[in-house]
């Protein structure tokens, strides 16, 4: 039985002022990644010993730099895609439009937040890297800019969930689409998460640069920063899963296996997402070791998920290449579609996914953690999830959503699959690099060229980085190339288009305990109770806080 993860599967025709809104967001993003993956080659070759940052407009040190790179590529166009894309995927799931007023406030917070955090980043006052852990100052601009981000995404939450409410209003007793539920999932975890950084940011580092606060507390604002440093990784990741789960199948010819085993794995992520910042703070004092051992044991807890959506989707992927011919056990995948362009990135990009999330359990590893942390490791880890898993996927998700955006006929669709297999290749040559150097102490975070502690062993580890990161850039250029020829240049058409959307096999239960997922408020609640165990004791301990550490400013 194949059941529809919509509530109106014959179509829905998306407002045409929603459309513009959307595509001014997801324009938005992947100028932001554009920035991002010049700044990219920079840092990429520095470990190889080339310094092309020096030529870069306005560039006044390598730590400028990086800060650039984090940003804007980890927030920025994390944050736009997703608020574009998933403001989308509950719209037409619900089959209502969403209020285009109120999305364009989205953008404008959007633009009002890049501009800000950007003019700071761009004039040097703010090289205090993606966690801008104090007592590095920054200047006020950089985190009111941060702060008009993350208000973006909670209005965002506001949008889907007064959507969400209208529909059950209207349909009483009837199941949350499965496409609007995962995507409403996604953000409940997200605004409760953003509650660490929007503190820090506003209460504590916006007054402090700005003279209000004479000085800061760098433990307290690195465990609010963790809080939702971790789970950001999943806000990230999940809208790339919504599309692994809900079109991938689609683009390969298969079927979801499973409506409430879906429902369940986005619900997990609700509910240990958050309770995992200390695995980041092991070598930090003044935190006990019996909450580091908790919140590493939340982090395992959290990879599960990922196992279960790893067998969901491989099964949705052999349906599809078994229903084109292919036969025996790993036969199918090479009968997959291979020349649409769509299904061949987030193929890839679960791929160097798989790799990722082996990486990040030693990361997560109480013990194992000490000989990688602030290691080359650890970039070869996350290049290997948001660097490739999220970018690839959202790379492949804008191949059939510019098209419907704007009507018009992706352009290049040769091209647009061979930029996937040479970003695919540049990931797996750098994290090779950055991770095989980490294991021998390569620091991470550094500018190689100036280090004199640099060890000759450190050289092919290096040579590799700057290898790979230089085909990471060459396949982002080839996916901006197509990216603005489609967006400019394609073949109007006017033919009715909609989202590339799965069926499932199982269908959702309208009895029994699988009702009860639908039920956000249950989940808010456990997952506020799992946040005071896994918090509440270091807050207890550790409060009233003290403000005892002076700025430190480069500018």
């Amino acid at each position: 039985m194949s059941t529809p993860v919509v509530a109106s599967p014959t179509g829905f025709d998306l407002p045409t002022a929603q459309k513009r809104a959307i595509l001014s967001m997801v324009c938005l993003g992947f100028g932001a990644l554009f920035i991002g993956i010049i700044n990219g080659l920079g840092q990429a070759l520095n470990y190889a010993s080339v310094d092309i940052l020096q030529y870069f407009p306005g560039m006044r040190d390598y730590y400028q730099g990086l800060t650039v790179h984090g940003v804007v590529n980890a927030i920025v166009f994390t944050f736009a895609f997703a608020n574009g894309f998933l403001a989308l995927t509950t719209s037409r799931a619900l089959a209502r439009p969403l209020n285009a007023t109120w999305l364009w406030v989205v953008f404008g917070l959007m633009v009002a937040g890049t501009l800000l955090a950007g003019y700071a980043m761009a004039t040097g006052q703010a090289s205090v890297l993606y966690t801008f852990y104090p007592p590095l100052m920054a200047h006020w601009s950089f985190y009111l800019g941060l702060a008009l981000l993350v208000v973006s995404t909670w209005v965002t939450t506001a949008l889907i969930f007064i959507a969400l409410r209208s529909w059950r209003k209207e349909n009483q007793g009837e199941r949350i689409p499965l496409l609007a539920f995962i995507s409403a999932a996604t953000y409940l975890m997200w605004t409760v998460a953003s509650v660490g950084i929007a503190i820090s940011v506003v209460g504590l580092l916006l007054p402090w640069s700005l003279g209000l606060i004479e000085s800061s507390d760098p433990l307290l604002s690195r465990t609010l920063f963790w809080y939702s440093g971790h789970p950001i990784v999943y806000f990230w990741l999940l809208p790339a899963y919504v599309s692994w789960y809900v079109m991938v199948p689609r683009h390969a010819g298969g079927t979801l296996f499973s409506d409430s085993l879906t429902r369940v794995v986005f619900v997990m992520f609700i509910l240990l997402s958050i309770p995992t910042g200390f695995h980041h703070q092991y070598t930090d004092p003044g935190i006990g070791t019996g909450m580091k051992a908790l919140h590493g044991a939340l982090t395992f807890g959290v990879f599960f998920p990922s196992m279960v959506t790893a067998f969901t989707v491989l099964y949705a992927l052999e349906i599809g290449g078994r229903r084109r011919g292919g036969t025996g056990l790993a036969n199918w995948f090479l009968k997959l579609d291979w020349k649409n362009p769509a299904l061949v990135a987030q193929v890839l990009a679960m791929l160097t996914f798989t790799l990722g999330g082996i990486t990040g359990l030693i990361n997560a590893s109480y013990n194992l953690n000490q000989a990688i942390h602030n290691t080359a490791w650890v970039p070869g880890h996350f290049h290997m999830t948001v660097g490739s898993a999220v970018t690839m996927s959202f790379m492949g998700i804008a191949y059939w959503l510019i098209p419907y955006l704007t009507g018009r006929q992706l352009v290049g669709r040769g091209m647009a699959v061979l930029q996937s297999w040479i970003y695919f290749a540049g990931v797996l040559v750098m994290a090779r690099g950055l991770i095989s150097g980490g294991i021998d102490g390569m620091p991470r975070r550094t500018n190689m060229l100036e280090a004199a502690y640099s060890k000759p062993s450190w050289e092919l580890a290096g040579m590799l980085t700057g290898l790979g990161g230089t085909l990471m850039f060459v396949g982002g250029m080839l996916f901006f190339a197509v990216f603005a020829a489609t967006l400019f240049f394609g073949k109007k058409t006017d033919e009715p288009m909609d989202l590339p959307l799965t069926t499932t096999h199982h269908p959702p239960k309208t009895r029994g305990w699988e009702v009860k997922l639908d039920r956000f408020r249950y989940w808010l609640v456990a997952m506020l109770i799992l946040i005071a165990v896994a918090y509440g004791p270091f807050l207890v301990q550790y409060l009233p806080a003290a403000f005892e550490s002076p700025p430190y400013q480069f500018y």
